[in-house]
């Protein structure tokens, strides 16, 4: 019985730069799609600053600790509604922007 050559192919310099250009290019596409995505999300914010309270379910009013009455939500005040995350960044940001002038 022969051995049979099992032909492997060899790492060149080419398959190696290859392999740094697929990375390279998952990186990039990476970061395109978080920027879409944060872009996206900014645009959210500025268009509906609020979101529903998640205590209250946005109804703004929760049931007493006796269960037959109602209360105002502590949380978000009887509202329903909390500013979001990122309307809260962007508020701070254009405050920033306009005390430095």
């Amino acid at each position: 019985m022969t051995a049979v050559p099992v032909l492997v192919p060899e790492l060149t310099s080419g398959a190696v730069s290859l392999v740094a250009l697929i990375t390279a290019g998952g990186t990039f596409l990476l970061i395109v799609v978080g920027a879409a995505i944060s872009g996206l999300y900014l645009l959210v914010c500025r268009i509906w600053p609020f979101r529903a309270c998640k205590r209250c379910k946005g109804l703004g009013r929760l049931h007493a600790p006796s269960g037959k009455a109602w209360r105002d939500c502590p949380r978000c005040k009887g509202t329903g509604r909390k500013l979001r995350i990122g309307r809260r960044l962007w508020n701070h940001a254009e405050r920033a922007k306009r005390n430095a002038i």
